[in-house]
């Protein structure tokens, strides 16, 4: 797995040094980063303009690369030992995923379930579109979601479904464990589970406007989840 930019790159070398197996470096750095970077006894290699562009896909690598090892599941057995869950169900987009997992992480969400699976690239690009919360936050693929709602909740999970014409989650008092559903960009939570939420929410707004991009509305709604813990 490669991960690029400058931000993500630093917070690798000080958290997790030992997940990192190759550095890629297409911009001078500074003797005491460099001589830094040879303590890690992996290989560096520089990278001209083009062979770094490459590697981004055009992105804004800021000079810097790393060859990680590739992200672990965490399953699914210890996630339901948490208190707290974003459950993203059909999202797809790698731009909403990985804002709702900064969100998540910041916010102190505990742990974050997909619904599918995805690519090495995709992971790739949520890693770095969270800031690289993506590598502190615990997470599971689910490929048979329906199936483990049931052990969500008898896990002591309340389950919240994010929904036009649900409760406002302004005067809205959660459970001390509770797992969030956000629904698909485009079609929201499909109707099977809808019928397995436990409370439906929602986001009052102004102006007559009903339309909320589905990482600021998972955002307003974990922050005001969190908040009652």
């Amino acid at each position: 797995m490669i991960v690029y930019g400058k931000q993500i790159f630093f917070h690798l070398l000080k958290k997790y040094p030992h997940n990192i197996q190759e550095i890629f470096l297409a911009k001078e750095i500074d003797s005491k980063t460099f001589s830094h970077l040879s303590k890690l006894g992996v290989k560096i290699t520089k990278l001209d303009f083009k062979k770094a562009q490459a590697m981004a896909r055009g992105g804004n690598h800021q000079g810097f690369f790393a060859q990680i090892k590739p992200l672990q599941q965490t399953p699914l057995k210890k996630m339901l030992d948490f208190s707290s869950l974003l459950i993203l169900c059909g999202v797809s987009d790698v731009g909403n995923i990985g804002s709702l997992v900064r969100s998540a992480y910041a916010l102190g969400v505990d742990g974050l379930i997909l619904e599918g699976s995805f690519s090495l690239k995709a992971l790739e690009s949520i890693v770095r579109l969270s800031s690289g919360a993506m590598l502190d936050l615990p997470f599971y693929c689910s490929t048979s979601l329906l199936h483990e709602i049931h052990q969500i909740k008898q896990a002591s999970f309340e389950c919240y479904g994010a929904n036009m014409g649900g409760e406002n989650i302004c005067s809205f008092v959660p459970s001390s464990k509770w797992a969030l559903f956000l629904g698909s960009e485009g079609g929201g939570l499909n109707k099977k589970v809808t019928q397995k939420m436990d409370k439906i929410l929602s986001i009052t707004m102004e102006n007559n406007f009903d339309s909320l991009n589905v990482g600021v509305a998972g955002g307003i709604l974990m922050h005001r989840l969190v908040s009652y813990e």
